[in-house]
C-alpha cells in the first residue's frame, strides 16, 4: 500500500462500493503482492496499474490494521513520476488528496491505523 503525500496532503482511493473486500470506503493505493514478489516490487507495480504514476524511493511505514489476517505493507512515498490519476476504475471510483484534519470524517478502509501511520509525516 503506498501512502503518497505532496504539500501535507495524503492521496487516497476509494473502493468501489461493490467491491467484495472494503467497499465503498477510502484507502491507501496499492495492495496485492504477487506469488514470488517482493512487498517493495509490489507497491511500485500497483501504484503504476492504479495511479499510472513511477514511484521513487519507498519508504516503509508501520501501519496495523484490526484484522489480524491481514499482513499489510505500507511505504510512505514522496517521489514519483506523472501525475495520479484513477488508472482502475473497477477497483475505485473516485481518488483525492486530503489533509489530516479531513480524514476523521471519511470511512476509512483502516482508520486507526492509517491515521497513525501517516499523522507523523503529514504535519
Amino acid at each position: 500500500m503506498a501512502a503518497l503525500v505532496r504539500d501535507g496532503r495524503l492521496l487516497l482511493v476509494h473502493r468501489h462500493p461493490n467491491r467484495p473486500v472494503y467497499p465503498d470506503c477510502w484507502d491507501l493505493a496499492g495492495g496485492h503482492i504477487e506469488p514470488g514478489e517482493q512487498p517493495r516490487d509490489a507497491v511500485v507495480r500497483e501504484c503504476l496499474e492504479e495511479l499510472a504514476v513511477r514511484i521513487r524511493e519507498p519508504v516503509p511505514l508501520a501501519m496495523t490494521t484490526s484484522n489480524p489476517d491481514l499482513d499489510v505493507h505500507a511505504f510512505l512515498v514522496t517521489r514519483w513520476d506523472g501525475e495520479p490519476v484513477n488508472a482502475a476504475p473497477a477497483e475505485h471510483d473516485d481518488l483525492r488528496w486530503f489533509r489530516l484534519d479531513e480524514l476523521a470524517g471519511l470511512q476509512l478502509a483502516h482508520p486507526t491505523g492509517l491515521l497513525d501511520a501517516v499523522r507523523a509525516h503529514l504535519w
